[in-house]
């Protein structure tokens, strides 16, 4: 089942087109991935308790249509990659109309980082079931596993 959020484009979500910014969408995919984290036992508190944290590798956002100051938008994410060990996975987070209209496409690559040695690490059992159990998007690959002799 597809995990969602509807949001409303704020004023401080658009640029000085009317449009919404491409930051925008990055906030909004934010708020999506850690909303899911959140409902299934991972808010950011048991981040600070394990040490680790989300962090972004690459993120590419396509527009497919504007959106503007008002308008109702709904964004989901499926995952479209996983390395074996799960310290890395690959998201779609796709933006739609009401109605069915997409919007936007953003795809992100996401690591795990332990706070204290700043080094990529692999999830907790718990936090890997969890992103285990995203939904898989049309084109899924496996990536590749953390390289643990890196310097």
């Amino acid at each position: 089942m597809r995990y969602t959020r509807i949001f409303i484009v704020r004023w401080a979500d658009c640029d000085v087109n009317g449009h919404m910014r491409n930051t925008s969408y990055s906030e909004y995919t934010i708020d999506v991935r850690m909303s899911y984290l959140t409902e299934h036992g991972f808010p950011y508190e048991r981040f600070q308790e394990l040490g680790i944290g989300p962090v972004v590798l690459r993120e590419e956002l396509d527009y497919l249509r504007e959106l503007k100051l008002g308008d109702t938008v709904e964004a989901d994410f499926t995952q479209v990659g996983m390395s074996p060990d799960g310290a890395r996975c690959k998201l779609a987070h796709d933006f739609w109309r009401p109605g069915g209209k997409e919007v936007a496409r953003v795809v992100l690559l996401l690591a795990w980082m332990d706070m204290k040695t700043r080094r990529l690490t692999h999830p907790p059992e718990d936090l890997l079931r969890v992103m285990t159990a995203v939904p898989k998007g049309e084109g899924w690959e496996e990536l590749p596993p953390l390289k643990r002799d890196r310097p």
